[in-house]
């Protein structure tokens, strides 16, 4: 199989530098730290025993979620890709994964198996990007990885709304189990794509 060079390269290569530039509070930052400001008002309304206050839970977590969309997509056109945004980006998604995921558990919606293999993948993927960062390897997100937050984050809104007419619980479990499976999938693709580059290394 051809290496894909887009999906690994060295960390030794330099970043160009308009890729990262630009003041902190610009506007993906901003956004960034919305989705951070967030979390807590999304844990309120979702410790609140009423439907209403589940809708609004759910709302509150989409809006989140968009704008971990528009964070990126905003960074790249404008070119605002800053070290403090690298930083904070993916500690805010993790923030409102976890707390979300802990308290569906909490609520008995969620087994807390799938809570864990999910929270375990995202630690367990971040820590071994660094070190593949600090062996020299830069290893890319993958699309599987982008599917499965994306079905997370459907079948999240859909068992923080819980509404029995509609099935809701068995729909949002439903997708939450395939976004399991992608996300084991997606790890593995990782693991992978680090043991090609290294034996590539070492060939060199």
């Amino acid at each position: 199989m051809v290496q894909n060079k887009s999906d690994i390269h060295p960390a030794s290569a330099p970043i160009p530098k308009q890729h990262v530039n630009g003041s902190v509070m610009n506007l993906p930052n901003i956004l960034t730290i919305l989705r951070v400001v967030l979390i807590p008002f999304f844990i309120f309304f979702f410790s609140r025993p009423s439907t209403s206050s589940a809708i609004i839970a759910s709302v509150i977590f989409l809006v989140a979620s968009l704008t971990d969309l528009l964070d990126g997509y905003f960074a790249r056109r404008r070119k605002e890709v800053t070290q403090f945004g690298k930083f904070l980006d993916p500690v805010a998604d993790k923030l409102l994964i976890v707390s979300a995921l802990i308290l569906l558990v909490a609520n008995g919606r969620v087994p807390a198996w799938i809570a864990i293999v999910i929270i375990g993948r995202e630690f367990a993927v971040t820590a071994f990007r660094a070190i593949a960062s600090s062996e020299g390897v830069i290893i890319a997100a993958e699309g599987t990885g982008k599917y499965k937050m994306f079905l997370q984050t459907v079948a999240i809104i859909f068992l923080i709304t819980d509404l029995p007419a509609f099935y809701f619980h068995e729909i949002g479990l439903f997708l939450l189990l395939i976004a399991t499976a992608l996300a084991l999938y997606s790890a593995g693709q990782y693991f992978i794509k680090f043991g090609r580059q290294v034996n590539l290394m070492k060939v060199k």
